[in-house]
């Protein structure tokens, strides 16, 4: 790719960065610098996003942890190759049973929404598959972290904070005293500047790194997570556990304006970015800082997410398949409803025919997008104790309505927000992207890639940009710096235009593209965090 590298509209804080061997971008500076630690020792990039990865568990856990989700684009050898690492519903749990308990959607903490967690499971995939180093010494930064302790920072305290106010005031049963005991020991969360160890966590992570992932799903782990979850009479057993493995899948795409961009199939919702881009690829925007550019922009993603939200779920239960809602017919009709103004749309069938996110690049031309989430930022409020392992609450978004695409089934893989993204131009990487934060994750994939290819922005300026957030209906949530002349302007078009107190809805990205002439790399890293880019 070729951009001009010098073109950056926006204040920012941060330049963007030019190495040649090595690069690891991600939003905890020591999780960058574990994964830079691991390339200077010999490891490639997918040693590296591991390391990283595991890192962020113990650097952020207001937004990760060992009991979420994951997913990963890896570039190797002139391939690209798609991983899903979510987990399943428990084989227990039915819509039946938690109606009988009187549930009638799924409920957001506790026990019921927990489902089996994935993370350990694509980190020891990766490693098998691409890894040069074994997960010994790919985690023993994050093992170092956990026991050593680190200093928290201004963003991670400002989430840890608010999450222990709000907890303090909802968790009030048994099963929630192992949180408080991990993450806010002695009735305190760590301040920003203080040390934080997690014995507990540490020890996790050195019985994963032993077994490569094997004690988490078929042993000491899986036990005190059955354990646990029979005790405070969840779902979640060992069976679970010991019939999970990751899936390698085939990552979808779409053209726009002659680059591929790629993202991981359903059950996540990167097909929401590619509906939204292939609508967006039939007007001819050259003005970012235009009403028509964002009007245009808006209406494309609220059509998209408004059909991806009726129909997304596992790709073998959907009513659509991938190919229909990614035709060129399908986006030519959802196109022709967009005019001048802000429309409140209903999903429409075709034609028939609280996350953290990682991007690493090596000196070899390996590349992965990787991403990580216990879900709305520490998950299902349950940890089991002595481990540091907080599980995740994806079982939230089930619908209990059996008519529903996405309803719960036992087994079954629900809706998926958290999504990896990559970027090709004539069959050639130019490179790993993702913005993560709940459903802001597509929208903040579309506005970085229209950024970069519509308008030429650097990495740095393309994350920089003001962001915007459709809500609902004809709802539109604005970043603070967002330019006022617009949102008016917007507003005399029909959208229902709220402006953010803080920069906290609209995700944080991370960028690397490589110069396709010099093999240099480039990246970009959220400036509305304490994002880092490690690099040499």
């Amino acid at each position: 790719m070729k951009l001009d590298y010098l073109y950056h509209p926006y204040p920012s804080q941060r330049n963007t960065v030019f190495a040649k061997k090595g690069m690891v971008a991600t939003s905890q500076p020591l999780a960058a610098q574990a994964g830079l630690e691991i390339l200077q020792k010999g490891g490639n990039a997918i040693d590296a996003a591991i390391a990283t990865a595991a890192a962020l568990t113990v650097v952020e856990p207001t937004s990760n942890g060992i009991g979420g989700d994951a997913f990963a684009l890896v570039w190797v050898k002139d391939k690209l190759h798609g991983l899903n690492a979510s987990g399943p519903a428990p084989n227990a749990i039915s819509i039946d049973d938690l109606k009988a308990k009187g549930f009638e959607k799924m409920p957001t903490h506790g026990v019921i929404p927990v489902t089996v967690p994935g993370v350990p499971s694509a980190w020891a995939a990766l490693a098998e598959k691409f890894g040069k180093l074994p997960l010994k010494e790919t985690l023993a930064p994050a093992i170092r972290l956990a026991e050593e302790g680190y200093p928290i920072s201004p963003t991670l305290g400002k989430y840890w904070n608010l999450a222990y106010n709000r907890f303090k005031e909802i968790f009030q049963g048994e099963e929630y005293k192992p949180w408080f005991d991990t993450f806010a020991p002695n009735g305190k969360v760590p301040q920003i500047g203080e040390i934080w160890s997690s014995k507990g966590h540490a020890a996790t992570l050195r019985s994963i790194a032993e077994t490569n992932a094997e004690s988490f799903y078929r042993g000491e782990l899986a036990d005190k997570i059955s354990q646990f979850m029979e005790e405070h009479d969840g779902y979640l057993r060992k069976e679970d556990l010991a019939r999970f493995y990751p899936e390698w899948v085939d990552p979808i795409s779409v053209s726009y304006k002659g680059y591929d961009v790629w993202e991981i199939p359903p059950n996540g919702q990167g097909l929401v970015a590619l509906m939204a881009l292939n609508i967006a690829k039939g007007f001819d925007l050259t003005e970012k800082d235009s009403v028509d550019t964002y009007h245009k922009h808006i209406e494309a993603m609220k059509l998209a997410f408004t059909d991806g939200k009726a129909f997304i779920t596992e790709e073998k239960e959907m009513p659509h398949t991938v190919s229909e809602l990614l035709s060129e017919e399908y986006a030519a009709l959802r196109r022709e409803l967009i005019g001048e103004h802000a429309i409140t749309p209903e999903p429409l069938s075709p034609p028939k025919g609280g996350t953290v996110y990682l991007a690493a690049a090596d000196e070899e031309g390996n590349m992965i997008s990787y991403i990580q989430s216990n879900y709305m930022g520490f998950g299902s409020g349950i940890v089991i104790p002595g481990t540091g392992i907080g599980l995740q609450n994806r079982g939230h978004d089930f619908s209990l309505d059996p008519t529903h695409p996405n309803a719960l089934k036992p087994g079954k893989r629900t809706y998926h927000t958290i999504i990896p993204g990559f970027l090709t131009k004539d069959n050639k990487p130019v490179g790993p992207f993702g913005v993560m934060g709940g459903y802001m994750q597509p929208q903040g994939h579309f506005q970085v890639i229209t950024n970069t290819i519509d308008f030429h922005l650097n990495p740095q300026a393309a994350l920089d940009a003001p962001r915007w957030q459709w809500m609902e209906g004809k709802k539109i949530l604005v970043e603070p710096h967002f330019p006022n002349y617009l949102a008016q302007a917007l507003a005399r078009r029909g959208h229902e235009i709220q402006t953010a107190t803080d920069y906290g809805h609209f995700g944080r990205g991370q960028i690397i593209w490589r110069d396709e002439e010099t093999g240099a790399l480039i990246g970009g890293t959220e400036s509305r965090t304490d994002g880092a880019i490690a690099s040499w």
